[in-house]
C-alpha cells in the first residue's frame, strides 16, 4: 500500500517551478539510495531509480510525469505520477503554484491509485504548501476510514551557499483517516535537512531525515539527478 511526489525535495521543487520565459521540454534520471515520501521509505530502505520529463509553458502551464521502483512488501514494483498546474511570480522574491499530481500504481493487486491538489507560496528562501487528496482509490483506506481524508501542510527553508551549493531545511505534517490506515497515527510529523551540489554531470545531494512516527528511526540519504533538454 501506499505509505509514496517522490523525495520531499523533488515533490516540493515539482510544484515551486519558477515562471519560465519560453516554453522547454527536459527530462530528468536519478537515483537514491533510499526513495523517501514524506518522511517514509518507499524501498524498505532500498536503493530506487527514478526518471521523469517535464514540459513548462511562458504563460505559467506545466505538465510532467514522473517514474520510480517502489517495494510495499507486495507485488507493486513502480509508482508512476502525472502532474499539471500553473505556476508563476510577482517580481523577484515572490512565486506561487497550484497543481494537480496523480500517484498510479500500474502493477498493484489493490487500488491504491490517489490524486492530490497542492497550493504553494514562495518568497525568497522560504516556501510553504498545503495539500489534500481529492479523489482515491478503494483500497486507500478501508471502512469506515475515508479514502480521501489525508491533508498535508509543509514548510521549506532554501539557502545557496554559492551559485552551485545549496541548504535546504524541511518540515511537513500530515494528518487524517489515511495516516490512520497507513501508520496506525492520525497525524505525524517529518522533517529533513539536505545539501546539495550542482556539477556539470548532475546534483549531487546528501540528505538527513526522520519522523516522529514511532519505530521510525533517522534515515541518511544519498542521491544523484540530472536534468537534460529535450
Amino acid at each position: 500500500m501506499k505509505q509514496a511526489l517522490r523525495t520531499t525535495s523533488i515533490l516540493a521543487s515539482g510544484l515551486l517551478m519558477s515562471f519560465c520565459a519560453n516554453a522547454s521540454i527536459t527530462a530528468n534520471i536519478g537515483a537514491s539510495s533510499n526513495y523517501l515520501w514524506r518522511g517514509v521509505t518507499q524501498t524498505q530502505d532500498a536503493v530506487a531509480v527514478q526518471g521523469g520529463i517535464d514540459y513548462e509553458h511562458d504563460s505559467g502551464v506545466y505538465l510532467g510525469t514522473w517514474a520510480s521502483n517502489v517495494d510495499f512488501g507486495d507485488d507493486t514494483s513502480y509508482e508512476i505520477d502525472f502532474y499539471g498546474g500553473y505556476a508563476g511570480a510577482i517580481g523577484d522574491d515572490f512565486g506561487y503554484d497550484i497543481g494537480y499530481l496523480y500517484y498510479a500504481y500500474p502493477d498493484s493487486d489493490a487500488s491504491v491509485d490517489f490524486g492530490e491538489i497542492t497550493a504553494a507560496l514562495s518568497w525568497k528562501w522560504f516556501s510553504v504548501s498545503y495539500s489534500q487528496i481529492v479523489n482515491a482509490d478503494s483500497d486507500v483506506a478501508s471502512d469506515p476510514l475515508d479514502e480521501k481524508d489525508l491533508s498535508y501542510i509543509q514548510a521549506g527553508f532554501s539557502y545557496p551557499f554559492s551559485d552551485t551549493l545549496s541548504l535546504d531545511l524541511h518540515y511537513g505534517y500530515s494528518s487524517g483517516d489515511v495516516s490512520t490506515a497507513w501508520f496506525d497515527v492520525d497525524s505525524y510529523a517529518d522533517y529533513s535537512l539536505s545539501l546539495n551540489k550542482d556539477t556539470d554531470i548532475g546534483t549531487v545531494s546528501f540528505m538527513v531525515s526522520d519522523t516522529d512516527l514511532e519505530q521510525d528511526d533517522p534515515k541518511v540519504i544519498l542521491g544523484y539527478s540530472y536534468s537534460f533538454d529535450l
